[in-house]
């Protein structure tokens, strides 16, 4: 598996001290970007918390994801989680080890109350001593949030002091760019009071030492389905239903539930017999928790292949570049109104949303139907590079491996023949621009997670048709047409 090292340099450790009877907890920040630029530690807050307890147990939440690992538990990984300050709301993000759960704590407006929030991006540091302490806080006694270092910090700081190297898979990388691409076509799909939120919820599997969800059926697809006030359990997708893929992976949730109001569920708006990814969020006074599950504990999202499309082709590029300068920090973003200002159609500008997600530079929440913008602190091109099918594709593009077949070709306008190591694989376009292909990875998820190698490099090349002269297009010998 490629990976790369991060490398996070923090001033001091953060901690939860007690000063003038009041709590304060001191997050310290990493090297992240700004407007002004890239800071080494930057200052994104400095106020209180209007529900303390909430916000230390949604935290503490985000950290435990993305210390876990729910597939293959033997293997460690941990980053710290991200932030980002857009101005009126501070945004916690991580993401767990296995690719598989994505995890975001949302303060609000009407949960902060101080200095106006800055705007940019960084790690924060969440040791082991700051957990503890934070899982001992108790009552709502006032608790001072400073995310960044204080004045006295700032004005003696001669180099980091806390420095910490993390393993970083690029496979974790393209997972993040996934989950954003696939909640952007979320809908809410129920929605739970308070009391059955906890009621639920506490119903669910939970995972045994070994790493296996423990309870009846705990092996089998999980549905979930609205009934009444409630969620009923279905091992069938039902019309409605939603998709649990490994309920023990929203143990996380358990850590906020007494301060819950709602619980809302979103998901695709069909389920279609395959399991599907889902987000589980938890609203709090001033914050929401949000985890999003991949559709299976051994499937992470990184190769769900969402954004394949998006990377695909130099108009997204060049689409993505415009509208990247028009981005200030906006904790929601205004699709018609990004439209207006770059001169692109609303579809255009949603694909090069989905592409700048893949270099973390846009984050979607589900919750307010809306992307936000935000630069995650590591080389998210390498998300790009790296990714094998993109990477297959231009490759068997490069190599002539692409025949797109004319009008007088026996196979049709809408077929063509890609040849793949001693195989020949035809690629047929069907109703709405889907590529279908006769390769065993369409065979095994029809389009469900994203184009195949084959089908990708034919819609490379058929935009280069559309760019260039005929007579770059591959042409094959009349045995490749087998």
């Amino acid at each position: 598996m490629s990976r790369s090292l991060q490398a996070l340099a923090y001033a001091r450790p953060s901690a939860l001290t007690t000063q003038g009877g009041a709590g304060l907890l001191g997050l310290e920040t990493s090297g992240g970007l700004t407007p002004v630029g890239r800071e080494a530690h930057p200052q994104f807050f400095a106020g209180f918390l209007s529900s303390p307890q909430a916000a230390a147990r949604g935290l503490l939440a985000v950290a435990d994801v993305a210390a876990a690992r729910y597939y293959q538990r033997t293997l460690r990984a941990s980053l710290d989680p991200v932030v980002t300050a857009g101005g009126d709301r501070l945004r916690f993000e991580s993401f767990s080890g296995c690719c598989g759960v994505y995890a975001r704590l949302d303060v609000l407006p009407e949960g902060l109350d101080g200095a106006d929030t800055g705007h940019g991006t960084t790690n924060v540091d969440v040791n082991h001593p700051l957990r503890e302490a934070l899982s001992r806080l108790s009552g709502d006694e006032p608790l001072h949030l400073r995310v960044g270092p204080d004045e006295l910090a700032v004005t003696t700081l001669d180099g980091p002091l806390v420095e910490k190297k993390v393993p970083l898979p690029d496979r974790w990388l393209r997972g993040f760019a996934e989950s954003q691409a696939i909640t952007a076509a979320f809908d809410l799909r129920a929605e739970l009071s308070a009391a059955e939120a906890v009621r639920f919820l506490r119903s669910l599997p939970r995972a045994n030492a070994t790493g296996s969800a423990t309870g009846p059926g705990s092996r089998a697809p999980l549905w979930v389905v609205p009934a009444g006030r409630t969620l009923r359990p279905t091992t069938r997708p039902v019309p409605g239903a939603v998709c649990l893929p490994g309920p023990e992976r929203l143990a996380a949730l358990q850590r906020v539930l007494r301060h819950a109001t709602a619980l809302r569920v979103y998901g695709p708006a069909g389920p279609g017999g395959a399991a599907t990814a889902a987000a589980w969020e938890v609203a709090m006074p001033g914050m929401r928790l949000t985890l999003t599950l991949s559709p299976e504990p051994s499937r992470g999202f990184s190769g769900e292949g969402a954004v394949l499309e998006a990377l695909a082709g130099d108009e997204t590029a060049a689409d993505a570049d415009l509208v990247s300068v028009l981005l200030s920090w906006e904790p929601r973003i205004d699709i018609a109104d990004l439209a207006a200002q770059s001169g692109l159609t609303p579809q255009r500008v949603r694909a090069a949303l989905t592409r700048l997600g893949t270099a973390g530079r846009v984050g979607y929440d589900a919750a307010d139907a809306s992307y936000f913008h935000r630069e995650l602190p590591y080389d998210a091109h390498r998300a790009e590079a790296r990714n094998p099918r993109l990477t297959a594709a231009r490759t068997l593009l490069a190599d002539g491996a692409v025949h797109l077949h004319t009008p007088a070709a026996p196979a049709g306008e809408g077929t063509a023949t890609v040849r793949s190591g001693e195989r020949h694989y035809q690629v047929r376009e069907a109703a709405g621009g889907v590529l279908s292909c006769t390769c065993q990875w369409w065979a095994d998820y029809r389009g469900r997670r994203g184009p195949c190698k084959h089908a990708l490099a034919v819609r490379m090349a058929r935009r280069d048709r559309t760019t260039t002269a005929p007579s770059l297009t591959t042409t094959a010998a009349a045995g490749d047409t087998r």
